[in-house]
């Protein structure tokens, strides 16, 4: 008989805590705390774990890191191919939660502890475009539906074919659901079942998959802990993940990752890529050379300019805002921008005026938070913004959290409350769907122009402070000259001559 360096990894703190305690054997909490380590087991995904260009995160990810800084130990990852894999190590109890992104199926519950994470999906038929739409499950016999290796679906369709005989479908273990989709974006697939949750983090990439229905009702993902653990590791999980729920924080995670989903339909994706393709080559070098200016993504500054004229220099608004960047008079004036419907200048002058609001944000609000209240104020105005801040707080809710300033955002456009703030009317709804639709975009942008190899899952606009990069200001709301005024630095103006 002979254990693996891996095993014995595992073994000797536990070795050494029996020894320490006398004959007892300590549970796996105590383990955990001995050795100082949390070992967590996941496959890349973009609902789960995956390396961005800022550093690895994840909806599973941000939880595990919190709970192993609860515990007060390190959070070693061990990343694999695919659920066969992770539930394959969870078998042998060499890691102590597996994210895989199940949930508490029937058959998983003789082998595993599962705990619910606060995210719920079910398992969506998905066809290509150019076929018939199934509408039903009879509709699904004849057809053969492509999906990932022990997933959540082969459960709910070896249920269906208890009614459905002819149901035929074929698991791939080499696939996660981006491949799933991208092959029944090209065609290759006719049909297939993937996850609600990861056909809303990568639909948008593949506008020819069309949803059909769901095969059974939504259930809530879980961690999945191995059956010879006792339940201590899995009380301490819980009773954390209950303290997120109750003070905001699963909500707060849930929308950072799904919050700006459902803003890019088929026909804004459509045309977004062709736009893409066809308009911002001409303006490309532009986006990178003043985003690097001001420390800002240039992906993210072209998904504003797209925002606000999808990449027209000419545009014109009714209300006189004009330009690639739609820079309003007073905010040229102010940031030496002459000509606004010169690309270059407005380029340059919105990446003045986003460096300007985003130092307007209180440095205590975290990214991404902090990023996304500068592009609400880039068009609302700062002063409305505020305003509707202090309605949040006064609500009890945050106001240092995107997720609670949204809800409040649109009831500036409603007297009893506008009433109340210092600057008044705002079309506040027109933030909102602006800062989703900018971070959808940006979530295109980044998947387009980066290698194949990195697209393992939506990007996060990030800033890059720059010592002494200064911004302009651009506001698409009512506010007045006046009150543009008293929301800028007295400085304005004085951009530094290096910049």
């Amino acid at each position: 008989m002979y254990f693996t360096s891996h095993a014995l990894h595992w073994l000797l703190p536990s070795i050494f805590v029996i020894i320490s305690s006398g004959c007892s054997r300590p549970t796996t909490l105590q383990e955990i705390r001995s050795e100082g380590v949390l070992h967590i087991i996941t496959r890349t995904a973009p609902s789960i774990y995956f390396e961005g260009r800022d550093g690895i995160t994840g909806y599973d990810y941000e939880l595990a890191k919190r709970f192993a800084e609860e515990l007060g130990v390190e959070l070693r990852v061990r990343v694999v191919e695919n659920n066969t894999e992770i539930l394959s190590v969870l078998d042998r109890n060499f890691a102590h939660i597996g994210l895989a992104g199940l949930s508490n199926r029937p058959e998983l519950a003789d082998k595993y502890h599962a705990l619910p994470t606060g995210i719920q999906a079910e398992s969506v038929v998905v066809y290509h475009r150019g076929t018939e739409r199934p509408e039903t499950v009879e509709d699904l016999t004849g057809t053969t539906l492509h999906l990932v290796a022990d997933s959540n679906h082969e459960h709910h369709l070896k249920t269906l074919r208890a009614e459905y005989p002819d149901l035929q479908w074929q698991v791939h273990t080499a696939l996660d659901a981006a491949g799933i989709l991208a092959r029944v974006e090209s065609g290759e697939f006719s049909t297939a079942v993937v996850s609600s949750n990861e056909l809303d983090l990568n639909h948008v990439y593949f506008p020819q998959v069309k949803e059909s229905f769901s095969l059974g009702e939504p259930e809530e993902l879980a961690w999945l802990f191995p059956a010879e653990q006792d339940d201590s590791l899995t009380s301490a999980a819980r009773e954390f993940l209950e303290q997120l729920r109750d003070n905001g924080t699963l909500a707060q995670l849930a929308e950072r990752f799904y919050g700006h989903l459902d803003r890019l339909n088929y026909v804004g994706a459509r045309t977004f890529v062709h736009h893409v393709n066809n308009r911002l080559p001409k303006y490309e070098d532009l986006f990178r050379s003043y985003a690097a200016d001001y420390g800002i993504d240039w992906r993210l500054l072209a998904a504003i300019g797209y925002q606000e004229s999808h990449w027209r220099p000419n545009a014109v608004s009714p209300t006189g805002v004009r330009g690639l960047m739609m820079l309003t008079r007073s905010t040229a004036g102010q940031i030496g921008i002459n000509n606004r419907l010169d690309p270059e200048e407005s380029i340059q002058g919105g990446a003045k005026y986003l460096t300007l609001v985003h130092r307007q944000i209180p440095e205590r609000i975290p990214e991404p938070d902090r990023t996304w209240f500068a592009l609400a104020s880039y068009n609302v105005g700062f002063g409305h913004l505020e305003d509707a801040r202090r309605l949040t707080e006064d609500a009890g809710r945050n106001p240092d959290r995107w997720m609670d300033v949204k809800e409040f955002l649109p009831l500036l456009a409603q007297k009893e409350w506008y009433s109340k703030t210092r600057y008044g009317y705002a079309r506040g709804h027109e933030p909102v769907i602006y800062v989703q639709n900018i971070r959808r975009y940006y979530d295109v942008l980044a998947w387009m122009t980066e290698p194949e190899e990195d697209r393992s899952a939506p990007k996060e606009p990030w800033f890059v402070e720059l010592e002494g990069a200064e911004g302009g200001e651009n506001e698409t709301g009512p506010t007045s000259d006046g009150d543009m005024r008293a929301m800028l630095p007295r400085e304005l103006g004085m951009i530094p001559p290096t910049l």
